[in-house]
């Protein structure tokens, strides 16, 4: 017997709607730096900010709860994630955890085309790097544009996966990622070039269809990360 889908409340879709966007609103103020890591915030200043009703806002906290972006302290309200120790050691070993294998099965899968293309992008982006210092500097715009290029190259290798579940784990944790950066590693005149060319190597591997290759220099790239982050602990 044919079973009939529950049919959605009236205003169920407005619901869901409201909640994405308070949770989209949240995220880009936390990364547009108008929220700060360890700051405390209450949920009318999250209404202000977000230009959201309070419901949204109420509906809205427990989720950033669960993935870890606030915390309810008593007495005191909700603290925006902390940038500490724990943090960057569980970001990063996350990230080793999937990134590691996704390397090795991006190098498997993905079409010589999409491994051109961000060999292209890359190579040209070291280029104008070094061609900009040599001419006396990286202005901000290219340091812009070499971090979201940074971004993107490690999305583009754990999308491939095609898996939900770890798309949507590996999101919440770049947030973190993004905010540990913006508090001490954001790339900056001395380690763009070095990491553009640590994913030159890995994307040398994929050309090769070097899956093992591929995830040792995705693992050493990780850390190196890791480490600058600790480093300025």
């Amino acid at each position: 017997m044919k079973t009939s889908k529950p049919i959605p409340k009236p205003d169920e879709g407005k619901t869901n709607s409201l909640r994405e966007q308070a949770y989209g609103s949240f995220t880009e103020h936390l990364l547009a730096r108008s929220l700060r890591p360890g700051q405390f915030v209450s949920q009318r200043e999250l209404v202000e900010l977000t230009g959201l009703g309070l419901g949204a806002i109420r509906e809205l906290v427990p989720r950033l709860e669960s993935e870890g972006l606030i915390k309810t302290v008593p007495k005191r309200g909700m603290q925006i994630a902390h940038v500490d120790l724990n943090l960057i050691r569980d970001a990063f070993e996350f990230r080793l955890f999937i990134e590691v294998e996704s390397a090795s099965l991006f190098t498997q899968n993905a079409s010589n085309a999409d491994v051109a293309r961000l060999h292209e992008v890359h190579v040209a982006i070291v280029q104008e790097c070094e061609e900009a210092a040599a001419a006396g500097g990286i202005q901000p715009e290219l340091v812009a544009r070499a971090q979201s290029i940074d971004w993107g190259f490690h999305a583009t290798i754990v999308d491939a996966l095609g898996n939900r579940i770890i798309n949507d784990a590996y999101r919440v944790n770049m947030i973190k990622i993004r905010l540990i950066k913006q508090e001490q590693t954001q790339l900056n005149l001395a380690v763009i070039v070095p990491t553009m060319l640590e994913h030159i190597k890995i994307i040398e591997a994929f050309k090769v269809r070097d899956a093992a290759k591929a995830s040792q220099a995705m693992r050493e790239h990780i850390i190196s990360a890791r480490n600058r982050a600790l480093e300025q602990r």
